[in-house]
């Protein structure tokens, strides 16, 4: 097969990890393409001024990384290379526009290395973006059947928010409340950078297929769990299918809809986040206090294995590059080192002054070692990984790094507080479903931000104005519910959830559309990937700072008041492992155990405010892009 290309310049632009041999000096560039990631292999000719072609594929080859530019021959006349064993791709290539006057035919080379047929550059692999896009109707036959999935895996981020008292208590560990958010969110993390690039090769539907089986299966082992690391890993395995439903979701999106109108239907897919994470507090406190809580995940099995029948009947994407080859590209290495950095760090944040003093050698390794883990996993993406999980060169654009960093610390701020203000009201003697009701606001906030935010750059054809008020708002919420007292109004609370809502769920419209707008079409799914990843280690980097806060806090509030007790140390063993503790102290040690649970909750919402004020400043980063209103990005 020969494949064509046309380079309106007179240079290529290559490079090389290490000098080539001498005899690939002239006309041979190995190295790897940055726009579509195609590799060939085979011969290489100079056809015509501006023109080359690359035929005669071979099975044997090895890889050869960048390093120095170098230019390329002449394309004045035909300069046949020799034959190469490497893996040669183009890398570079300014203004690249692929030679599409030529029908694809079979091809017939000379001796003398001269073409006389053509076939267009891209044939087989990862196909732009269709200019036709689907009807309302389709649409909304497709994405319903996939926001089904995702609602139910936003419900399972938080359906523990208020089931964490109960699910802890009865395993008498309080200390296993973070790590019941922790280990699904890990498990997103790690699985949502690959969806893409294992989507892309296998297809949207068998992914969202797989993952709503994953998913199901994971509900269930927690559903069953007899032991508390039971249940965690029922956790992990669940954190991966809801990881792939929510991430998968956004790429048949960009795969459908054009730029212009991504923001309206992104706010609709929104909004099924949003709901699903607001009800999820409110879902399983109901259950809980009417059926227990092993049948808060029991009762989700039925609806996402529906939801896997919708996608299987509904959803007709093709797989972007069925060459199965490509699997060894992905970069499981990469996820690997990720997970291995966030167990450490969060392990030493959760047993640190917890568990075990800060002095203790567990904690004076895994700490510093999770950070040589993180600097290994760059490295990694920037150096090794051939499809790297988070791309090192895309977030070298200050709008996608701006983007993935804001939503880091967002959801940092907000995870954490949906995790710790069930809690305040828990400590103000309401039950698991009255504490879970008051977060309602919230979910009713992120559903009018996502989808007023989408209308409203659909209108303008702009963001960054929204993205500055989106935190600015947030920031003030966060601000507000840190004068929360046991005997503030009940109405205060409600608006201050309310704000936070709406701007949360603008942020996560605006910067997804800000993401992929200042990238290419064939990046969206990894761009699309790294936001989610930066979201989910976001949201349980979040937990885990206001559990070490909490915690330490609250350990250290209770020896003070009550060190010189009789019985202390027993009864603040059980003060710290259960919520239901507080109604069982004695009567005299009562005001002090509310006052050091305040202290601490206070604590933890300053620590959470100074994340949100974070998040506003990197926001500023964010650089304004056309919103196309086509799928071909065309200007109208």
């Amino acid at each position: 097969m020969i494949l064509m290309l046309s380079i309106p310049s007179s240079t290529i632009v290559a490079k090389f990890m290490k000098k080539a041999p001498s005899k690939y000096q002239r006309g041979c560039f190995p190295g790897r393409l940055l726009s579509g990631e195609i590799a060939f292999l085979g011969r290489i000719f100079l056809t015509s001024p501006g023109n080359v072609a690359i035929v005669q594929k071979r099975p044997n080859f090895r890889y050869w990384r960048p390093y120095a530019p170098m230019s390329f021959v002449d394309p004045s006349r035909p300069v046949r290379c020799h034959q190469l064993d490497t893996l040669t791709t183009i890398l570079n290539l300014t203004d690249m526009s692929l030679s599409q006057s030529s029908p694809p035919t079979q091809a017939a080379t000379a001796r003398d290395g001269s073409i006389s047929e053509q076939t267009p550059l891209l044939a087989g692999q990862s196909q732009p973006p269709a200019e036709e896009e689907p009807s309302t109707k389709r649409l909304l036959l497709v994405l319903c059947g996939i926001w089904v999935g995702v609602f139910l895996a936003a419900l399972d981020i938080t359906i523990v928010a208020t089931l964490t008292g109960p699910i802890s208590s009865s395993f008498n560990s309080l200390s296993l409340f973070s790590w019941l958010a922790t280990a699904y969110l890990i498990s997103n993390a790690a699985c949502q950078p690959l969806s893409g690039r294992l989507t892309d090769i296998f297809g949207r539907k068998a992914g969202l297929i797989f993952s709503n089986l994953v998913f199901a299966a994971g509900n269930l082992i927690c559903g069953l769990a007899q032991r508390q690391w039971t249940i965690i890993l029922g956790r992990v395995i669940a954190g991966i299918g809801g990881g792939g439903l929510t991430a998968i979701s956004t790429f048949v999106a960009s795969d459908l809809i054009p730029l212009r109108k991504r923001g309206v239907w992104q706010g609709v897919g929104n909004i099924c986040f949003g709901v699903g994470s607001g009800l999820g507090g409110v879902f399983g406190g109901w259950i809980n206090d009417t059926l227990g809580w092993r049948w808060a995940f029991l009762i989700q099995i039925p609806f996402v294995l529906a939801s896997a029948i919708l996608v299987a009947l509904t959803v007709k994407i093709p797989p972007k590059n069925a060459n199965k080859d490509k699997l060894r590209r992905v970069d499981f290495l990469g996820a690997i080192t990720l997970v291995t950095a966030l167990v450490l760090l969060l392990l030493g944040l959760n047993t640190g002054g917890n568990q075990l003093p800060w002095t203790h050698p567990l904690i004076l390794t895994t700490l510093p070692l999770s950070a040589v883990v993180l600097g290994a996993f760059v490295y990694i993406e920037a150096n090794i990984a051939s499809e790297p999980v988070i791309p090192v060169r895309l977030l070298l654009n200050r709008t996608v790094l701006s983007g993935c960093l804001t939503n880091w610390f967002t959801t940092m701020n907000v995870y954490a507080l949906l995790f710790y203000l069930p809690i305040l009201f828990q400590v103000q003697g309401l039950s698991a479903t009255a504490s879970g009701a008051r977060l309602i606001p919230q979910a009713i906030g992120t559903s009018f931000g996502s989808l007023g935010s989408g209308a409203l750059m659909r209108y303008s054809g702009r963001y960054k104005m929204y993205s500055h008020i989106t935190m600015l708002l947030l920031v003030v919420s966060s601000a507000l519910i840190c004068t929360l007292k046991p005997d503030t109004p009940t109405a205060l609370p409600l608006l201050y959830f309310l704000l936070g809502g709406v701007a949360y769920g603008s942020m996560l419209t605006i910067t997804l559309v800000a993401l992929i707008s200042a990238v290419d079409h064939e990046h969206h799914a990894v761009i699309t990937s790294a936001s989610y990843a930066f979201r989910s280690t976001g949201s349980s980097i979040g937990i885990t700072i206001g559990s070490s806060v909490f915690q330490n806090i609250l350990r250290s509030g209770l020896w003070s008041r009550f060190g010189d007790r009789e019985n202390a140390r027993e009864v603040i063993s059980r003060l710290l492992d259960s919520l239901q503790e507080i109604q069982k102290v004695p009567a005299d040690w009562l005001p002090g155990v509310m006052d050091a649970y305040m202290v601490s909750l206070r604590a933890t919402f300053i620590t959470l405010l100074g994340l949100a004020v974070l998040g506003a400043l990197v926001s500023f980063g964010m650089r304004e892009h056309v919103l196309h209103s086509n799928m071909a990005r065309r200007n109208e």
